[in-house]
């Protein structure tokens, strides 16, 4: 099964960021998942505790790439909700910037 896939359009920000898939060690964690989106994520990226994404200090063992530079993740498709809620430019994303010492993203306009 083929897990790598592009995290977002060239021109998205987060595939060079990085900053909220390393920032804690308790991060990804798992939420609203049921057992058979969990039973998706290859058992090599899943914590001991089982409770969240297995991380490298603060870094999600998922992610690929250098911080800041260019990133993606490696089992985007069958990432945890947590990461599909992220997006950018919001307050879990500043927070995250801010840690690595990127600045933050302007914020977007809400045209629907």
């Amino acid at each position: 099964m083929e897990i790598s896939s592009p995290a977002f359009d060239v021109e998205s920000p987060c595939q060079a960021c990085g900053a909220c898939c390393s920032h804690s060690p308790d991060w990804p964690r798992f939420t609203t998942e049921d057992d058979a989106a969990l039973d998706l994520i290859p058992e090599e990226f899943v914590n001991e505790k089982l409770s969240g994404m297995r991380c490298d200090g603060d870094r999600c063992t998922a992610l690929s790439g250098q911080v800041g530079f260019k990133t993606s993740c490696t089992i985007y498709a069958v990432r945890p909700e947590v990461c599909r809620t992220c997006m950018p430019g919001d307050v879990e994303c500043d927070v995250a910037r801010r840690r690595h010492g990127l600045p933050v993203l302007a914020r977007q306009g809400s045209g629907g």
